[in-house]
């Protein structure tokens, strides 16, 4: 990867992630998504449902990298503040937004749109509507930050909608390997390999399958040709290791 590739972040919003009662999958498809465009997904954060929290992260996030994403806290009740709070943070009001509007209306009847729901046709003044194609409550995209919902569903289907708008580099392609020699083995190995292989990035991880300990090496990056070359330089290393154990 270069210095000049674009960089990502989330900000993962939400009381009910840090309590451990809903498990965040939306890190996962962002990741996958982004790194297919040639963004690199550099940090996540995960806060609670608090108005200064959310605003002190999201201003350190939206400084530091290409594009920020949120996910959480843009539905109908009490704790869903994310619209307000990010309004706060631009120092921009909250306005009904038409477009917004008529996209609730069609797909709530007269009876069921009530003051909650209208809630979710609001935006901060001057914010792009984002697509919704499953329950039509949009998110909205402000500069650089792009405020999703956090349900996977609704979250995956505005993803979609939004990355063609996207300004990314060269796609970012993997490698994996494994071995089931133990990482205190393979170490001295992966550093020498990581050294001669500067623009890549090489991770490992151990496992354990079926009680059997191993190890996966995936390396990563941008570059097809460097990527199958310390593929198979990491190979030998390993059949070379594994002979003389």
């Amino acid at each position: 990867m270069t210095d000049n590739t674009p960089t990502a972040a989330l900000l993962i919003i939400g009381n009910e992630i840090l309590s451990g009662r809903t498990q965040d999958t939306n890190l996962a498809y962002l990741a996958q998504k982004l790194g297919a465009a040639g963004i690199i997904m550099a940090e996540t954060r995960v806060v609670r449902d608090k108005s200064a929290e959310i605003i002190a992260a999201l201003n350190a996030l939206r400084r530091a990298y290409t594009y920020v994403f949120t996910c959480g806290g843009i539905g109908p009740t009490h704790d869903d503040i994310t619209t307000a709070t990010v309004g706060a943070a631009f120092g921009r009001a909250i306005k009904q937004h038409p477009d917004a509007l008529k996209a609730l209306q069609s797909h709530y009847p007269p009876e069921l749109l009530n003051e909650a729901r209208l809630k979710m046709a609001a935006v901060p003044e001057g914010a792009t509507l984002i697509e919704n194609p499953v329950s039509k409550a949009p998110g909205f995209r402000l500069e650089n930050v792009f405020v999703l919902a956090g349900v996977p569903r609704i979250f995956q289907a505005m993803l979609d909608f939004i990355l063609p708008q996207l300004a990314g580099g060269i796609p970012i392609e993997s490698r994996t390997l494994s071995t089931a020699l133990a990482e205190g083995t393979i170490a001295a190995t992966l550093s020498s390999v990581q050294a001669r292989f500067a623009t890549l990035d090489i991770g490992s991880y151990p496992y354990f399958r079926q009680g059997v300990p191993g190890v996966s090496l995936v390396l990563r990056g941008t570059d097809s040709a460097a990527l199958d070359a310390a593929s198979i330089e990491l190979e030998a290393a390993l059949t070379a290791l594994k002979a003389g154990a």
